[in-house]
């Protein structure tokens, strides 16, 4: 069907509809800039944000080098997190229903899924981060825990005792996504509160056992020359936007409360780059530190934890640690991917479902693995994802600037006869710009996780892999554009309801 056909009068397709899709009406949109300032304050202060800083310090980099890549990646990410959010502001809309008016009404469960898979290998690293924080508490009390014989393949990487407890709290996640969201309210106040003072207080201990900041931060970078600091600050920068890109495309799920384009706008803006970067010198301090005090780059604040001497000491933190992990996975990584998977039936697939879909896929993807180096954190999982996201976002993005002019037809969202249908609820020339975006990614992915070998393609395709987001987004943007302009008129009057 043409894009830019009349709107039909025919009812909304139940199939396609369901409480959580439903657009937001206006007197329940009460999120201000407060609301989403807050979000990313409480997004932002988790276990995976410090680790991205101390990654860097581990891969090479000094103190400043590694807070400028964080602030850099964060503000160039920050771009299409306001962009899409628009769309959510004004229409009230989640991502998964904002997906369709560029790749169809069918068409949108892939960019949702390939977001959803993603969200769920987030949820696997933070409750295998929880989980092992709870053993690195158990272990103290019962060191017969960690003594456990191996029921697991040596190919697995995972010891019994870790896996025992990691299984728990992957269980206790359930527990509360049956319970439902509102039952984490309590944790996030606790997480809100504590996490700021344990930062502050995890700083304190290292200025002073490294023997004041001078020491730390006078520990020079890796780099021989710049040359070897380029060839691994663009990975890098490409790894920092990847770490917020699966939020840069469903920040409608949260902008669609929001009371005003400038409340989300400004609560992002204040929210996002600022408190990455001020947690993020957490995580370099520390890191950096760890040299100063043990010999070694302890990168992995549970495993720090793990050295201190007081067994009440390690106990609170690593209980506390696994709290508030809770609170942000249920937060950051259930909410969404569960709308994702909803969209694919929205008659028979819940939210609580959808929670569920989330953890048994977080369970798969072998999270211990992704986190296991630091090099494996950045280079597989946060570059490899990007080369994913970074196309969709371009399509998104481009479809809703450039070619609707931010005007949509918010019932034909909901049909399967009207202007987003496409060809059978398929935009072809969505997925094909996707195809495309993608493509130049894999052969540089392929090496990164030795599935080829160095050398095996030409060495400017594979270098292609460390701006993989940047090559997918633009390149898939541009593309998407030459195959609908043709084709594609704006709708002559927003509707919002």
């Amino acid at each position: 069907m043409n894009p830019a056909a009349p709107t039909t009068t025919e009812p909304l397709s139940p199939g396609l509809l369901s409480e959580d899709l439903a657009p937001v009406p206006a007197p329940a949109r009460t999120w201000t800039t407060a609301n989403y300032a807050a979000l990313w304050i409480s997004m932002s202060l988790c276990i995976p944000t410090y680790m991205l800083a101390s990654s860097l310090i581990d891969g090479g980099m000094n103190w400043w080098q590694a807070l400028l890549t964080i602030f850099l990646g964060n503000t160039v990410v920050l771009v299409p997190m306001l962009l899409n959010g628009h769309a959510g502001a004004r229409y009230g809309i989640p991502f998964p229903v904002f997906a369709r008016a560029s790749f169809g009404v069918r068409g949108a469960n892939v960019p949702a899924l390939l977001r959803a898979v993603i969200a769920c290998g987030w949820f696997g690293i933070q409750t295998w981060i929880g989980g092992f924080a709870l053993y690195q508490m158990a272990v103290l009390w019962w060191p017969a825990l960690g003594q456990l014989p191996p029921v697991f393949p040596a190919s697995w990487g995972l010891a019994t005792g870790p896996a025992l407890v990691f299984l728990l709290f992957w269980a206790l996640n359930m527990y509360v996504v049956y319970l439902g969201v509102d039952s984490i309210k309590k944790l996030l106040v606790f997480k809100a509160f504590f996490l700021p003072v344990a930062a502050v207080a995890l700083l304190w201990w290292a200025i002073s056992a490294g023997h004041g900041l001078g020491p730390i931060l006078a520990r020079p970078s890796k780099f021989a020359s710049a040359a070897e600091f380029w060839a691994y600050f663009f990975p890098a920068l490409t790894g920092m936007v990847g770490f917020w890109a699966t939020l840069s495309l469903n920040i409608p799920d949260f902008t669609r409360y929001a009371v005003s384009q400038r409340a989300q706008v400004l609560g992002q803006a204040l929210g996002l780059p600022t408190s990455m970067t001020l947690f993020s010198f957490v995580g370099v301090v520390v890191t950096s530190a760890t040299f100063v005090i043990y010999g070694q780059t302890i990168w992995d604040p549970v495993v720090l934890a793990g050295k201190f001497e007081s067994k009440l000491l390690v106990s609170v933190a690593m209980l506390a640690v696994a709290l508030s992990t809770l609170a942000t996975n249920i937060a950051a990584n259930i909410v969404s991917p569960a709308n994702d998977f909803a969209n694919l039936n929205p008659q028979r697939i819940s939210f609580t479902t959808g929670g569920y879909l989330t953890g048994v896929i977080g369970l798969l993807i072998f999270p211990w693995k992704l986190i296991a180096d630091p090099s494996g954190y950045i280079f597989t999982w946060l570059v490899g994802y990007s080369a994913l996201l970074g196309p969709i976002g371009g399509i998104m993005i481009a479809d809703y600037y450039l070619l609707r002019r931010r005007q949509l037809d918010v019932p034909d969202l909901y049909r399967y006869d009207g202007r987003y249908a496409y060809r059978g609820g398929i935009n072809r020339a969505a997925m094909l710009a996707l195809a495309i975006g993608i493509l130049p990614n894999v052969p540089g992915f392929l090496q990164a996780v030795g599935a080829l070998p160095a050398g095996a393609v030409w060495p400017w395709l594979a270098g292609l892999y460390n701006y993989a987001w940047f090559v997918g987004f633009f390149l898939s943007g541009g593309l998407y554009v030459a195959l609908m302009r043709p084709r594609t008129a704006p709708v002559p009057l927003a509707v919002a309801g």
